[in-house]
């Protein structure tokens, strides 16, 4: 099986880029079984609909227009986006959702889930997370490395 994380957003807009930077430090400091590729899909938007219909699991990771604390996580399936969760008020959530809507189309879609995390600027141009978000950084790891064991995925 082929098994991905991928980590979406803006590097340049403060908390924005907080899934690049989860899946660079995946990538440093964690080993998965079985394999779980890592990658950093910034702002590629539609670039990355081959890897929602190559793999057989995708996980993403991104920031989420959702109520809550910053640096509250949700778990959220494809199928529960796709049914009307409010995902959409950045350019990159409304091209996730497309995304997902034309793999539907074409009925090719890996098991998709998104790691989506509350943040608490997207605004502002900065490179590097807001003071809450860099606080809250390590649990936001520990509960995604904790949803990827409740997958099936160990760390090695």
């Amino acid at each position: 099986m082929k098994n991905i994380v991928i980590g979406v957003g803006n590097i340049l807009f403060c908390d924005d880029g907080l899934g690049a930077l989860v899946v660079e430090h995946l990538r440093a400091n964690y080993t998965f079984e079985p394999e779980l590729e890592l990658l950093d899909g910034g702002t590629l938007g539609f670039g990355l609909l081959e890897y929602f219909s190559e793999y057989d699991n995708v996980f993403i990771v991104d920031t989420i227009s959702a109520k809550g604390k910053a640096g509250d996580v949700y778990v959220i399936p494809s199928d529960e986006l796709l049914g009307g969760v409010s995902y959409k008020n950045t350019a990159h959530e409304v091209e996730v959702l497309q995304m997902l809507e034309a793999c539907e189309v074409y009925g090719k879609k890996a098991n998709i889930t998104i790691f989506g995390v509350v943040p608490q600027d997207i605004i502002t141009p900065k490179i590097g997370l807001s003071e809450e978000l860099d606080e809250k950084f390590d649990a936001i790891i520990k509960t995604i490395i904790n949803s990827l064991c409740e997958f099936g995925f160990m760390l090695k």
